[in-house]
């Protein structure tokens, strides 16, 4: 599903989502494709259901955003990954 449909199918809520289809560029994450998860009235209710998915399944894209928002464009999370020293 594209942004432009989650805003026509939930207009002023707060959607949780898995990004399907997405590219970094200049530490953003910009989101194309994604499935929707949940949606919730509330930012509280909603932040809630992102962690209970982020913490079932870490290795997933998920994450949370007000419909209003005109693109789907998050800030790049980075997580440590060792080498061989």
């Amino acid at each position: 599903m594209r942004w432009d449909e989650v805003q026509e199918r939930f207009p002023n809520e707060w959607v949780v989502l898995e990004a399907t289809k997405a590219y970094s560029k200049e530490g953003q994450r910009f989101i194309e494709e994604m499935s929707v998860i949940d949606s919730y009235e509330n930012s509280t209710k909603a932040l809630k259901r992102y962690s209970e998915l982020h913490h079932q399944a870490p290795h997933r894209e998920y994450c949370f955003f007000h419909t209003s928002l005109p693109e789907v464009v998050a800030r790049e999370r980075y997580v440590g990954i060792k080498g061989p020293r």
